[in-house]
């Protein structure tokens, strides 16, 4: 049999330095566990825009659609930021998240405690933190119609729809629920019911996938903007939070900092399976292309290894190994290994990206 196949896009900035330390990884695997995959490089963002004109080739788009998980490094960067909408590096990823029908975007926030005092919040409120965010990804006001800037009455109107389906929330709610019962039981969904027709009819259906499919998980509801107040408050009272596109985007970014850096935050975006039983899968860490670091070797990157942790469990139904390798994160964390962004007020000198990666990879060879 084949090897699983993954497509890597390391893409802009930070993207390439980053996902150097995931392939040494991922030869790690090959090497020391049977592991192997079939790797593949393309080019999504500034740097496709800069090949082909556009920030994701037709091409790299139909191998995309063909690989059993896609890995993506990150996108943008202000070379770009006077470029039409249409062509800007952001079009890239969206694309890959829309045709690829990935409507459920995983975004888990876990606190390490060696780097539980590098949250802005106290100890006792970040220690052992371990929410997911469920957020949906291919609908609501990211994609909805109509949407652009228009002159009306003698002026300029920006316009963007929040829009929802029946099938659209279902789909996400069973994606929320499914992993609930492998973690704590307990989904809060969040919405704006109080004044949006789309949290309305979002509260409902959620609430009827609940009590038709998963009456045996704890269901709660609350207001988005007090979800985001709560997870400042005292986050370690959600277990899974379902949600929206856009609040997805605002509460998963918050739920970030709480855990010490950006730059520890992995996520997974997940389609139906595939002929062979794997959903269409994208992995890529939470943070940007940091144009400010780009090239110098500060990126932490363990956002992107966390990444293809994710996807040797959701894609390729490697817990164990998943659970090897975010140990070893942890053990090389509690050994005080530190890059720029992870540096406390007592300073030191911070690891570059690839010593990152050589501290891992001593803690992987330490597992076996």
């Amino acid at each position: 049999m084949s090897n699983p196949s993954l497509l890597i896009l390391p893409g802009d900035g930070i993207g390439p330095e980053v996902m150097a330390e995931v392939r040494r990884i991922i030869d790690w695997f090959g090497a020391k566990r049977d592991l192997a995959f079939d790797v593949s490089e393309d080019l999504v963002g500034g740097a496709a825009y800069d090949a082909h004109g556009t920030p994701l080739h037709d091409d790299t788009m139909a191998r995309a659609q063909e690989a059993d998980a896609v890995l993506l490094g990150a996108v943008g960067g202000p070379k770009y930021d006077d470029l039409d909408f249409s062509v800007k590096p952001e079009r890239g990823l969206l694309r890959l998240r829309k045709e690829m029908d990935l409507f459920s975007n995983l975004r888990p926030a876990q606190c390490f405690d060696a780097l539980a005092d590098f949250s802005s919040l106290k100890r006792d409120v970040v220690s052992g933190l371990d929410i997911m965010i469920v957020r949906e990804l291919t609908s609501g006001s990211y994609f909805g119609e109509p949407r652009g800037i228009f002159e009306e009455n003698g002026e300029r109107v920006g316009i963007n729809t929040q829009r929802y389906t029946t099938s659209e929330i279902r789909r996400v709610a069973r994606s929320a629920f499914e992993l609930a019962r492998r973690r704590g039981n307990k989904v809060c969904s969040m919405e704006k019911a109080n004044v949006m027709e789309s949290g309305i009819l979002w509260r409902e259906e959620v609430t009827w996938v609940h009590q038709n499919e998963y009456p045996d998980v704890e269901l709660s509801h609350m207001y988005a903007d007090a979800g985001a107040m709560q997870l400042c408050r005292w986050p370690k009272q959600f277990d899974v939070i379902l949600t929206d596109n856009l609040f997805g985007d605002l509460l998963s970014d918050t739920a970030a900092m709480l855990t010490g850096s950006l730059g520890m935050l992995p996520s997974a975006s997940l389609g139906a399976p595939m002929e062979n039983g794997r959903p269409k899968a994208l992995y890529e860490p939470v943070h940007g292309s940091a144009p400010d670091i780009a090239g110098q070797g500060k990126a932490n990157p363990i956002a992107c290894v966390l990444s293809f942790a994710m996807a040797l469990r959701y894609s390729f139904d490697q817990g164990a190994e998943a659970d090897r390798l975010e140990q070893a994160v942890e053990r090389t964390l509690a050994a005080g290994a530190r890059t720029g962004d992870l540096m406390g007020p007592e300073g030191g000198t911070p690891l570059s990206t690839s010593e990152m990666g050589d501290a891992i990879l001593k803690e992987l060879d330490a597992s076996l």
